[in-house]
């Protein structure tokens, strides 16, 4: 089974964006044979986009609300896990509970998840050219420092996306 952190724009996402992120779960269901889970940080703005595309198509999608939204209500097929974390201490879990951590663009606290995943040593892969302050990302990638403790692949695409994705997890594509 493979772990996929998402990380993703929490308020009302542009329509490319929304079209990109339901490519990118075809995409990812298509390569990884279903041997796949989504790890998501709420339910809410493009989260709530990716959780239910991925959902409709039989993924199995793992929800870390924040303790200040673990009793809204979740869709019925998803796990949840109401670990009682703030925000930031959620994103965390998040990052370490994933193999990959993918950002479909965002702002500070997808900027949190990315700098996170790094500091782990999680491969990161950030979509980016969408307008959203995760664009800047591009002059930082490969690397945030000389430790470099994994390579954060930016692109632009979300078809090279899912393939880079998919070369890392060892998918066939």
């Amino acid at each position: 089974m493979r772990y996929v952190g998402v990380a993703a724009y929490s308020g009302e996402a542009p329509p490319d964006l929304v079209s990109d992120t339901k490519e990118f779960v075809k995409g990812l269901v298509s390569c990884c044979n279903g041997k796949l889970v989504l790890v998501v940080g709420g339910y809410w703005g493009l989260m709530k986009v990716l959780v239910d595309e991925a959902l409709s198509l039989g993924v199995k999608v793992l929800i870390i609300p924040p303790i200040e939204l673990e009793n809204i209500n979740y869709p019925e097929d998803s796990l949840v896990i109401r670990s009682g974390t703030s925000y930031r201490l959620r994103s965390v879990i998040l990052v370490r509970t994933s193999d990959v951590l993918v950002a479909l663009g965002g702002a500070g606290g997808t900027f949190q998840e990315i700098v996170t995943a790094y500091d782990e040593g999680k491969p990161t892969f950030v979509l980016g050219g969408r307008g959203l302050p995760t664009d800047k990302v591009r002059f930082i990638a490969p690397y945030i420092d000389d430790r470099r403790t994994s390579k954060i692949v930016y692109v632009e695409n979300v078809d090279e996306l899912v393939l880079e994705v998919c070369r890392e997890l060892r998918c066939s594509t």
